[in-house]
């Protein structure tokens, strides 16, 4: 099976995980794709495929005779899509070559490059992309199509010297949880690369820190008629509290390396209400900040109207690996010449976001991430370019070779 087919595949699948599940993994039709994966590892000759209770799937292929002493390299790519949009029925469609104009996905549904200026790069590219109606499932089936097809490789093509390969694919990473029962020891790589980037040549090692911050409000609800001085609106207070948090932090308005407060979720009524936020920073230290600003608002907010009115709870969920990854400048330079010898400019950058090779290096094992060809992550607009799919899939057959110089 070839790139494409493989990916037009696990797509078919539903992934989508969920954020408000108990279990793990959040979503039993997770593990559907998984069992596939294990069957397909051992198919195409890789060896000590498992999958353990957790959904966790693992492959080793040996390395080349004499190539046994190199380091243990992985590739890690996570199986389930985003809660945000559905990932059902994804119905893809397939430009052979793309002529750098508007796209109509259907239903007058347009992918316009006005909106998406990087479509300009992919002009001449081949192109897969939704149907309007869906979000693709690239985050990160590419990725894990990307692996599979470079194991599928490296067993057919013996001579390509290499050492020992793991590769790893993880559920529920969409909503935080992806490494939370992660075996670093069991996959036992010395360094690994999660394939889970975007835009072509993308090589990260820096991400964001990371909290997250739920505030639940009681209010107290009288007739309005007869309100004053005694109904709490606890939706007014939620909505206090927004307005009191700086306006120009919010993602909109952030680029690069400016962290920011996101308001992903609001609900409830003059009784009860509840309003969440996910806070983000690359420094260290201006994260400790916003978080105490959250509590200081908090704060204020209790001496205004009680202190029993208002809750927060407030977690961290994961941090910047780029402590954990620079003492290793190697992982970062074989991938570099990986890229490009591929054809590929690396583009080394910050991710405004976070991957599970973050937890995983501060669970001791260095995983910078790489590119995969998808774009427009989480929604209706998503797209993959085949075309840089097929030079990810030829940069870890680069990786697997320069580690083994």
């Amino acid at each position: 099976m070839d790139l494409k087919d493989r990916f037009l595949k696990y797509v078919s699948f539903d992934t989508q995980s969920n954020e408000s599940s108990e279990t793990f993994p959040s979503t039993e039709k997770q593990l559907v794709l998984l069992n596939y994966l294990k069957e397909e590892l051992q198919t195409i000759g890789l060896e000590d495929v498992t999958m353990d209770e957790h959904g966790y799937v693992m492959a080793t292929l040996p390395a080349t005779k004499g190539k046994e002493g190199v380091p243990t390299i992985g590739f890690i790519s996570h199986v389930d899509t985003s809660p945000d949009m559905s990932g059902a029925n994804i119905k893809p469609h397939i430009i052979d070559k793309y002529d750098g104009r508007d796209i109509m996905l259907g239903n007058n549904v347009w992918l316009k490059v006005e909106d998406f200026p990087e479509l300009s790069f992919f002009k001449g590219h081949t192109l897969i992309h939704t149907d309007g109606t869906t979000l693709l499932g690239a985050d990160d089936k590419a990725g894990v199509a990307e692996i599979v097809t470079a194991m599928q490789w490296l067993v057919a093509h013996p001579e390509v010297e290499h050492g020992k390969i793991r590769v790893g694919f993880t559920p529920d990473e969409e909503i935080g949880r992806g490494v939370d029962f992660f075996d670093v020891k069991k996959f036992g790589a010395d360094f690994a690369y999660t394939m889970d980037g975007g835009m072509e040549g993308e090589l990260e090692y820096e991400n964001f820190n990371a909290a997250g911050a739920k505030i639940t409000i009681a209010g107290r609800n009288v007739h309005p008629g007869m309100a004053k001085n005694k109904m709490i609106n606890a939706i007014d207070i939620a909505t206090e509290l927004n307005t009191l948090l700086p306006a120009s932090e919010r993602p909109q308005y952030t680029e690069n390396y400016e962290g920011f407060f996101h308001c992903v979720g609001i609900k409830g009524s003059v009784e009860e209400a509840e309003i969440n936020y996910i806070i983000r920073d690359h420094d260290s230290d201006k994260f400790e900040l916003k978080k105490q600003l959250m509590w200081d608002v908090v704060n204020f907010l209790q001496r205004k109207y009680g202190e029993k009115v208002l809750t927060l709870t407030l977690k961290d969920q994961y941090y910047n690996m780029r402590k954990m990854v620079e003492p290793h400048p190697q992982v970062i330079e074989k991938a570099r010449r990986a890229m490009i010898e591929a054809g590929v400019k690396p583009l080394v950058r910050p991710i405004r976001g976070g991957t599970d090779g973050s937890r995983l290096s501060f669970m001791g094992l260095p995983c910078p991430n790489l590119f995969t060809g998808g774009m427009n992550f989480h929604g209706r607009y998503e797209y993959a370019s085949l075309t840089t799919m097929n030079r990810a899939m030829n940069t870890i057959i680069n990786l697997a070779r320069i580690w083994a110089e």
